[in-house]
């Protein structure tokens, strides 16, 4: 059946102006390699997360509709990581392997166009990206169910790699499995974060299975293809990946369920972002265990109007009852007020380090 003259019509203005917009995409990578180009000379660095924020915010704040601006971030996205690869490489190192959500938070926020380095655990992340495998590395550091991640916490400690961004990722837990059916199953297997995020429904649907910790979501789904006794909680990409069953879709127990990751890389490869007007500051402390030693630390931070948006405690494994103290700042060092609030805090401070200073996403 022959399709209506106007909608002909409309069809062939939208193949036009996809004709004008990959000339016009062309021309803008053009002038991405000569920018790269000059880069070179310069010895500066390929990505700017500073730089990036600025274009996107730029183009939210001039975006005439109908398209929203939730859909422009990730397009420019897009964009600029396949101009970013005719410079040179992006490099990135996440828990693998395919199809676990740090994949996706990783492609979420470089682009698709990236070299992939799948690492079994959140540890071999931080190695991989220390050691120059990859320029930089993505690890999950919060979760809106469970709170933070402590194996995260505890490798920035002691790691030489700091923060340059951030990305947050709707996760949407599902059962995967090779049978379409909940009968049988005799264990799930799922990183202990999602097995955790996902208690309240295993507990109704599956009471007595077991529940089995492995290194990754990815990794379950893909342990659940191998064994129809055995079901993974995974992303539907892993599903399609490992060519299984959503059996049973969104489990979390939380709707609203998000985790919270950091980008991370070598500071004598790739400087610290400069200011982009809407920036975090991630600082991890400790100070001696006497009265008042709280109010040290935060007294800095109201006396120059300095807000806080995130302070988690974490055991120093000292063994005397001693903690870290997990810090977000909003500002950046640049700005006067956030400068002499954390010299006067680091002053208070018996242990003090900045993880990272970074655009956050702003909607």
């Amino acid at each position: 059946m022959q399709a209506p003259a106007d909608l002909l019509a409309l069809r062939g203005q939208i193949d036009a102006l996809d004709r004008d917009l990959l000339a016009l995409l062309n021309r803008r990578a053009q002038l991405a390699q000569e920018v790269g180009e000059l880069k070179k000379k310069e010895g500066s660095v390929v990505f700017r997360p500073e730089r990036e924020a600025q274009v996107i915010d730029g183009l939210k704040a001039a975006n005439p509709g109908p398209l929203k601006n939730d859909s422009v971030a990730p397009i420019w996205r897009e964009i600029m990581s396949a101009c970013r690869a005719l410079e040179t490489p992006t490099r990135v190192a996440y828990l693998g392997p395919a199809g676990t959500f740090s994949e996706e938070a990783a492609l979420g926020y470089f682009g698709s166009s990236l070299v992939r380095v799948p690492c079994a655990s959140i540890d071999e992340v931080f190695r991989s990206t220390a050691a120059g495998v990859a320029d930089f590395g993505v690890v999950p550091v919060e979760n809106s169910t469970e709170g933070m991640v402590a194996r995260s916490l505890d490798i920035f400690l002691t790691t030489p790699l700091f923060i340059i961004g951030e990305t947050s990722l709707f996760v949407r837990h599902n059962l995967l499995r090779r049978e379409n059916s909940l009968e049988g199953i005799e264990a799930v297997c799922a990183h202990p974060q999602a097995l955790a995020q996902c208690h309240e429904w295993l507990s109704l649907h599956l009471p007595h299975a077991e529940r089995r910790p492995v290194a990754s979501n990815a990794e379950g789904a893909r342990l659940a293809g191998l064994d129809p006794k055995l079901a993974g909680i995974a992303s539907a990409r892993a599903a399609s990946e490992y060519g299984l069953h959503v059996v049973a879709p969104a489990i979390q127990d939380d709707t609203h369920n998000r985790t919270r990751f950091a980008i991370v890389t070598d500071p004598h490869r790739h400087p610290a972002p400069k200011a982009s007007g809407h920036d975090c500051t991630s600082l991890v402390v400790s100070v001696v265990n006497r009265p008042g030693a709280m109010y040290d630390i935060l007294a800095p931070l109201k006396r120059h109007g300095v807000s806080m948006s995130r302070l988690e405690s974490r055991p120093a494994r000292s063994g005397q009852w001693e903690y870290y103290f997990f810090i977000d700042l909003q500002g950046h060092p640049d700005q006067p007020a956030v400068q002499t609030a954390m010299h006067e805090l680091r002053d208070a401070c018996a242990f003090f380090k900045v993880l990272g200073t970074y655009p956050i996403d702003v909607h």
